[in-house]
């Protein structure tokens, strides 16, 4: 298993600009695919961005272009850099991590919240 911290979440107005962070630690952990997943009130939580060893990337149609998730394994850190925030993206924000093999994602983090307020 793979321990997962994230931080960065708080209030934002609509508009701005929020890093969320994800440390990782564990065995082999450098070696996991990473994803952050986000819990809006009432709906179900989704996966919006998901990071390779080698740095490919996936998106959420909905944050597309809008959100970056990289990572640095020297540092044991991936982040989700989210620009132009809309209320539409307050939830619940989640760290998760599968190994390459694995289609669900056993590992995940306490969570942090994101309020964006129009």
């Amino acid at each position: 298993q793979v321990q997962l911290t994230e931080s960065g979440g708080g209030p934002v107005q609509a508009g701005g600009s929020l890093t969320l962070s994800c440390v990782f630690d564990g065995f082999i952990a450098d070696t996991k695919i990473y994803a952050w997943f986000r819990q809006a009130p009432g709906k179900e939580r989704e996966r919006i961005a998901e990071i390779t060893v080698p740095g490919g990337t996936t998106y959420a149609d909905s944050v597309k272009g809008r959100f970056r998730i990289t990572r640095d394994n020297r540092k044991k850190i991936v982040n989700l850099q989210m620009n132009s925030l809309q209320p539409e993206d307050t939830g619940m924000y989640y760290c998760a991590a599968r190994r390459y093999d694995e289609v669900e994602y056993p590992s995940w983090g306490q969570g942090t919240q994101v309020t964006v307020s129009s």
